[in-house]
């Protein structure tokens, strides 16, 4: 089992930043790839970001690149996400996930193990 516990969301302005971090605990982290995902009401769990194990690759979703970034920390069994110039429409829950996988995937149900995510709220 990997317990994971985000933090960071809260409200933020158009065009503003934030940085979300996702705690593991449990088995070895550095066993998983990390991926984040969001949800707002009445949509379905979309695809964020994804990095490696070792962190070395990483793949993100279309409408994030070049605004956002995931990295992590093996020594610390943390993932985060740097998200800058925030939208409005990007306002959901985020949440982590671990997938024992060798390859990168971008599917929620291809992940083993999920956080109960954190709010992120933009204001226009």
């Amino acid at each position: 089992q990997v317990q994971l516990v985000e933090s960071g969301g809260g409200l933020v302005q158009a065009g503003g930043s934030l940085r979300l971090s996702c705690a593991a605990s449990g088995r070895t982290f550095s066993n998983y790839n990390m991926g984040w995902f969001r949800q707002a009401p009445g949509k379905e769990r979309e695809f964020v970001a994804v990095i490696s194990q070792s962190g070395r690759t990483l793949y993100y979703a279309d409408s994030v690149k070049g605004r956002f970034t995931i990295s992590r920390d093996n020594a610390k069994n943390t993932v985060f996400l740097q998200m800058n110039s925030l939208k409005p429409e990007e306002a959901a829950v985020y949440y982590c996930a671990a997938d024992v996988s060798v390859i990168l995937r971008s599917a929620p149900s291809r992940y083993d193990y999920w956080g109960r995510g954190t709010q992120v709220a933009v204001s226009s």
